[in-house]
């Protein structure tokens, strides 16, 4: 990536003096150059959300993830600050909209039956739940279940930053940490060296075709439901659909996993 204000090499030199000097006057030069990216996350994060959720606010929001992760970033590593900085980002934008906890009660409940739904049929069967079984175990037709899941669509974002600890509270893990590019769905290149990474990486690559796609353009590829839509060659309604199911099999998957490792 090369920058508007600061050009590659410039910018390499300012992290190596920021990173031991912490001269405030850098921090302040970075959190202007990524301003927008503050506000493009934002933006993606408020596409389908209540109208009690300003805009505005989420910016705010991002603004301390900014920080976090320009105090946090190790340019020895070799990532592209942009590609760190997304997630810490998105991350401080949904540890706020948890804190407060915005997502109505009765959405809420409709999104943990299908997450138990999904549980029983899967333990049943061992197989990947059908939208028809999913249905037909919550003893709703298949109508009213695409009813409830566009319901719960605006919702299911938040699951995915949900942190996985493991080793001392430094090292942390969230599913968004996991998916990556096409390229590298194979968990023997995801994974580095952390067995819950591999626990997580494993309950994605389980997941159906389209929904694990769904995952990877929409968080690592950065394209909005609209455009997934065209690659997929569905309609805006079913992305959004595919992208939900995806997050509560994630998170019921994910539940299984943490019960037997507890």
């Amino acid at each position: 990536m090369r920058n508007e204000n600061l050009t590659q090499e410039y910018e390499e030199e300012l992290w190596i003096k920021y990173k031991k000097t912490k001269d405030p006057t850098i921090r302040e030069k970075f959190i202007r150059q990524y301003a927008p990216l503050v506000k493009y996350v934002a933006g993606k994060v408020a596409m389908g959300k209540p109208g009690n959720i300003e805009y505005d606010d989420l910016v705010g929001f991002g603004v301390f993830g900014l920080i976090d992760a320009i105090e946090k970033f190790d340019p020895a590593k070799k990532v592209k600050f942009k590609t760190y900085a997304v997630t810490r980002i998105r991350g401080a934008i949904y540890d706020e909209l948890r804190s407060i906890d915005w997502v109505p009660r009765s959405i809420r409940q409709k999104s943990k039956e299908v997450e138990q739904a999904i549980c029983r049929i899967e333990g049943r069967t061992g197989k990947v739940a059908t939208d028809q079984e999913i249905a037909d175990e919550m003893e709703i037709d298949l109508r009213e279940f695409y009813s409830v899941m566009t319901k719960i669509s605006g919702t299911s974002l938040l699951s995915l930053s949900d942190t996985w600890y493991a080793g001392d509270d430094k090292d942390k893990i969230s599913i968004l940490d996991t998916i990556e590019s096409p390229q590298s769905m194979n968990p023997d290149i995801t994974v580095e060296r952390d067995a819950v990474k591999e626990l997580i990486v494993k309950a994605i690559n389980e997941l159906p075709e389209k929904e694990k796609k769904v995952l990877v353009l929409y968080y690592y590829e950065d394209l909005t439901l609209k455009e997934i839509g065209e690659v997929l060659e569905v309609t805006e309604s079913r992305v959004s659909q595919l992208h939900t199911k995806a997050i509560i099999r994630l998170r019921a998957k994910l539940a299984e996993i943490k019960e037997g490792i507890s």
